[in-house]
């Protein structure tokens, strides 16, 4: 699954830092996530998307299966 998190991030001019603070995760956690080596919580990804202010459905793209 891939993610729009460390785009959306940028454009609204957050720090890793700013954005771990403001969700209650570590920043090892956002850069895990940006780096799609941790798919995140349901409750997390919930989180992330109303933080940055989109959908979870627009924030995390789930590729297709062969």
């Amino acid at each position: 699954m891939k993610n729009r998190v460390r785009e959306l991030r940028k454009a609204g001019g957050q720090r890793q830092e700013d954005l771990a603070a403001a969700l209650g995760v570590s920043r090892q956690t956002i850069i895990a996530i940006e780096n799609n080596k941790y798919n995140a919580s349901l409750e997390l990804a919930i989180r992330l998307a109303r933080y940055l202010h989109t959908t979870v459905e627009e924030l995390f793209i789930l590729e297709d299966q062969p």
